[in-house]
């Protein structure tokens, strides 16, 4: 295994470990996750190719989807729900 699957293995474990802290505690460590991720899928579609990219994308995607369409919703203008 090279650097960029065991990179995507901490990524995934940590990630969960974060899941499970109180939502407070969970901004900072998030944004972290959510900026290294594009990093790492990257990484993995050079190491091993592009499908096993879009595979991580998804797996990203579906992990992360509230902040992003939150994100999403931000950069569109829009006032988006703030969930409680």
């Amino acid at each position: 295994m090279n650097m960029a699957a065991f990179a995507a293995c901490i990524w995934v474990i940590a990630s969960a470990i974060v899941a499970f802290l109180p939502m407070r505690r969970q901004y900072f460590p998030g944004i972290l996750l959510l900026i290294a991720a594009p990093v790492i899928i990257v990484w993995l579609g050079y190491a091993y190719g592009w499908l096993i990219a879009v595979v991580g994308l998804f797996g990203f995607v579906s992990m992360f989807r509230n902040p992003l369409i939150y994100i999403y919703r931000r950069l569109r203008g829009e006032t988006p729900e703030v969930p409680k």
